[in-house]
């Protein structure tokens, strides 16, 4: 079965024919073929706003696995976890991070405070939640980075949310506050290329090829970070030549230092199946992680599956181990 969140309701035995033709919907389209490819006879079911949905299809048509594409519910980001948490309670086996991982990942503070215990190396940061004084944290240094604390994809990320200045932090931790209804973390800007470290496994894990965001026309003098319109608005990205690319050449033993850490990451996270982690290389070879992906995207063209691709393994490869990384997992 391969469940996935839309944005209205769909009854059971919907094919989504009409929206997999959509540019919206190529990671579940790319997911969907690639399992019909490995042979499997495939339930598609969409949850928006009726979890009934799927306890209903499960009851009539128990599969042997959840493909789980799921990343909102009610189209409310921290509502994820929910899903796979009754996903567990079914005891059927599904694909990619645990209720707890999700969590996790999902609340950038407390990713950052886990990953801080165990002295993997995060920007110094601070969390302004709703309903509390907003004041400027001395112990920051300029510039920052204001973010949402719970989303997902860059969404609420723009050029303005990099600050230089207290009033210009009390300013973005409102606009999230009011505009977002949302809890925001601010983080120290770090200067330097991004990568992007894909992950798989369980037990054994094993580190892809790292991919890297090229900020192309973007000014030297502005802050080069992943924004929303970066990462998603195509003619953005066309009009400022920004490219995602695989890495280029890295000083003598730092891709060793940066599999190393992407390893203790994600034990630390515990988390399974496969993940992304976002990271800063400084010039002076500092490897800082941003942020940590439970469930990433997983089509054709996205960061994991081109990573895989570069290491050997197909795209249609790449959703069977996922399947059978599932299936061993213990239910």
């Amino acid at each position: 079965m391969l469940v996935f969140d839309t944005p209205y309701h769909t009854p059971r035995g919907y094919n989504f024919e009409k929206e997999f033709k959509e540019l919206d919907w190529v990671t579940e389209r790319d997911v969907y073929s690639a399992l019909l490819e490995n042979g499997y006879d495939v339930i598609l079911l969409g949850l928006y706003d009726d979890i009934k949905l799927l306890f209903e299809e499960v009851k009539e048509n128990k599969p042997e696995a959840i493909f789980n594409l799921t990343e909102v519910f009610k189209q409310k980001t921290y509502l994820e976890k929910n899903v796979a948490w009754i996903l567990e309670i079914l005891g059927i086996p599904y694909t990619g991070a645990t209720p707890t991982s999700l969590l996790i990942c999902n609340n950038k503070a407390l990713t950052k405070k886990i990953l801080t215990f165990h002295k993997i190396r995060v920007p110094n940061f601070y969390t302004f939640y709703k309903h509390r004084k907003v004041k400027f944290i001395r112990r920051l240094k300029l510039p920052l980075i204001v973010k949402p604390l719970y989303e997902e994809a860059s969404r609420g990320i723009s050029q303005a949310s990099v600050v230089d200045s207290e009033e210009g932090l009390i300013e973005r931790v409102k606009f999230i506050h009011t505009h977002l209804n949302m809890d925001a973390i601010a983080e120290e800007y770090i200067d330097g290329r991004e990568l992007y470290v894909s992950v798989l496994g369980n037990k054994r894990i094993k580190v892809l090829p790292f991919r890297e965001m090229k900020f192309g026309k973007i000014p030297e003098d502005e802050p080069r970070i992943a924004t929303y319109k970066a990462k998603w608005d195509y003619r953005y990205r066309e009009k400022w030549e920004i490219k995602n690319v695989f890495a280029g050449r890295l000083p003598s033993g730092l891709d060793k230092k940066i599999i190393e850490i992407c390893k203790r990451a994600y034990r630390a996270l515990n988390m399974q199946c496969y993940a992304r982690f976002d990271i800063r290389i400084t010039s002076q070879g500092e490897v800082y992680i941003i942020e940590a992906n439970a469930n990433p995207c997983l089509g054709r063209t996205d960061e994991l599956a081109q990573s895989a691709e570069k290491s050997g393994i197909s795209y249609n490869k790449l959703i069977q181990k996922i399947i059978n990384l599932a299936l061993k997992r213990p239910v």
